[in-house]
């Protein structure tokens, strides 16, 4: 899967002898001081980059339909626990809730945040904790309520019964969130990353998709031959295609009406394979070629199996901050959910970074990585208070289509972001595409989970793995975050301390495999003698600092309307953890005519010196004196 984060060798997927330019001075238009990737293929559009509007839908539809799979999936693994299994009305309100605030949150990270085009999204590190304080005695749902037949869903009972659990969710995931707006903006973060290296970084990102095997394997098991026939389309185009250019009609410029070229299968080739894999589902299930009988194989590949969803759900409904009512707080849902909060901050480290190398920007700095924190803690908290049931983090599966598309625009992510809010608004669309057949997202993930694997290990780059120290930490990290979680999830009875609030944290940073490998690597890399060189933190740190310093780095990582570099610029400011620095041009400027005026000050000093010496020293010419004490100065 090597090849699916490089890039092709055509930059513009317009072009042709009669082409209308997507970077000419129109939606297109690249700006100046664009950066590039370090490597050796250019990405089809930079993070600078703004494609014409067209695109920027197209591309957000693309990155809708790949988080829409793990979007959907939060509220209907929480709506049994929270009793809602017998109530798909109310199960649509809450993925139109999830869908409003991940649009929210994915523009306040876009604009505010860490500033990299990372779809934000529900996280599933906040899913065990949460299902672990709803099996506690008191939030066990009644008999009553598992009988289809017994429950009335518009009566106040069973409306009370799902809301308390859900208030008692809002009020755990706002106070965790707290903890990790702390961490992300008093730069707590900021200062690990001085410790965490290539070693802590490549299991991290590796184990955020290999656990999921599993659950990528399940959904593309409903149908196997539905789900290879989307890995084979992704690949075909992605990877066999993506240079083939497709002659479409365009209007504009000098010609009029003309014809272009466009790498139509180079920048769609998920959307494309999702739409191509749904209509045939579609075709199969008016046709009845899929099975009819629930039980039966493939009977998940139909089109038709949530058909309640696009029929129940409104036209327009407007998502608000305490829909369900006033958020309740306990200590057990708190100290879980807390738990959830570190997982997710250390996956969410490894994406800004995996992002960063796939969208050809600079390493994020320091500032930049404590704002992306501190907001997804605001995330989280806008999420408890509109009543998600869930927290918010950077999605990996989006991260992985931005290795295969090849296309990292701000922009793109944007459209996105604002497409998520339409979903949210709008019930009907919304549900119309909570309709794609399973075994479609199981071909898609394998796919995806592919690459990000390959992403994270692709960070060994830095390390020497001629190194039997290196060989071991990476390994060892990576089995141990398989094996343990997986002998966790079969004997959590074997950990019981016999405090209720400690084995639920226990619980749940011991099943999450990222945590597990991640802080093996940083413990071991940290406390095992090696070389800087040796541990890949040489290269490693020298890319940190050029992050910093660099006019690429301020000018991708630096807030918008120039503010901390242009406007807010107090001195006080630059002590904040999580503000931007000043322009690198007017920083090297600053130091240029310091040094400079720094220069003059010593001529000035060596003139008046010698004109002493000369004084004392009748028979020395002056020229000599001056040029003997001006090198001495300099040489000072």
């Amino acid at each position: 899967m090597s090849s699916a984060i490089t890039c092709c060798e055509h930059p513009d997927p317009l072009r042709g002898d009669n082409v209308l330019n997507c970077h000419n001075d129109g939606q297109g238009r690249k700006k100046a001081g664009q950066a590039r990737s370090s490597s050796s293929s250019p990405v089809i559009y930079g993070i600078l980059d703004v494609p014409p509007w067209y695109l920027c839908i197209f591309l957000g539809i693309q990155h809708f339909l790949t988080a829409l799979g793990g979007l959907v999936a939060v509220p209907l693994i929480l709506a049994k626990d929270l009793c809602l299994q017998h109530d798909p009305l109310t199960q649509s309100y809450l993925i139109s809730t999830i869908f409003f605030v991940s649009g929210l949150c994915t523009l306040l990270q876009v604009f505010l945040g860490v500033r990299l085009p990372i779809l934000q999204g529900g996280t599933f590190a906040f899913v065990a904790p949460s299902l672990a304080m709803l099996s506690l005695p008191a939030w066990k749902c009644p008999e009553w309520t598992f009988n289809a037949s017994l429950v009335n869903t518009s009566s106040p009972e069973f409306t009370e019964e799902w809301q308390k659990r859900i208030r008692e969710l809002q009020g755990a995931i706002m106070v965790a969130s707290c903890v990790q707006m702390l961490v992300g903006f008093s730069g707590l973060i900021g200062f690990l990353m001085r410790f965490i290296g290539p070693l802590t970084i490549a299991p991290t990102i590796s184990l955020v998709a290999l656990p999921l095997f599993d659950s990528a394997g399940n959904n593309a098991g409903i149908h196997w031959g539905i789900a290879a026939m989307t890995i084979f389309l992704i690949v075909l185009f992605s990877q066999y295609l993506k240079n083939v250019a497709v002659p479409v009609p365009i209007y504009g410029g000098k010609k009029k009406c003309h014809m272009s070229k466009f790498y139509l299968f180079q920048v769609f080739p998920v959307l494309l394979a999702l739409c191509i894999s749904w209509l045939l589902c579609f075709v199969l299930t008016v046709t009845n070629a899929l099975p009819t009988a629930p039980t039966a194989y493939g009977h998940l590949a139909r089109t038709d199996t949530k058909g309640d969803v696009l029929s129940q759900a409104p036209w327009f409904r407007f998502p608000y901050p305490g829909q369900w009512g006033l958020p309740t707080i306990s200590l057990a849902g708190v100290f879980g959910i807390v738990a959830g909060v570190i997982s997710s901050m250390v996956e969410s480290v490894g994406d800004y970074y995996a992002c960063a190398r796939l969208v050809g920007a600079p390493p994020p700095p320091r500032h930049a990585v404590n704002r992306g924190i501190g907001i997804e803690g605001l995330g989280c908290l806008l999420a408890g208070a509109w009543g998600t049931g869930n927290g918010t983090t950077s999605y990996s599966e989006n991260v992985g289509a931005l290795g295969i598309t090849r296309v990292g625009s701000r922009m793109v992510m944007v459209a996105a972001g604002c497409l998520l809010l339409l979903m949210g608004v709008f019930g009907k669309i919304g549900a119309a595409f909570a309709t794609i057949p399973t075994p479609v997202i199981g071909g898609m993930f394998l796919v995806m989970f592919g690459v990000i694997t390959a992403v994270g290990i692709s960070n060994l780059q830095y390390v020497d793995m001629n190194s039997s120290r290196n060989l071991f930490i990476f390994g060892f990290s990576i089995y141990c975050g398989l094996a343990i979680p997986s002998w966790v999830n079969k004997n959590s009875e074997m950990l019981q301390t016999g405090i209720l609030q400690l084995d639920q944290v226990i619980q749940v940073l011991l099943t999450t495999g990222m945590f597990v490998g991640g802080f093996l690597g940083f413990f071991l890399d940290n406390t095992i003698p090696g070389s800087l060189e040796e541990r890949g933190l040489l290269v490693w740190n020298q890319i940190q600092e050029e992050s910093e310093e660099t006019t690429k780095a301020l000018e991708v990582y630096r807030l918008p309307c120039g503010i901390g570099t242009k406007s807010c610029t107090s001195p006080c400011t630059q002590y904040l953890p999580f503000w931007p620095r000043l322009e690198a041009g007017k920083e090297t400027s600053r130091r240029m005519c310091a040094q400079i005026s720094a220069y003059r000050g010593l001529v000035t000093l060596a003139h008046r010196i010698c004109c002493h010496i000369q004084c004392a020293r009748p028979g020395a010419s002056p020229e000599s004196t001056q040029h003997t004490v001006e090198s001495g100065l300099i040489s000072t």
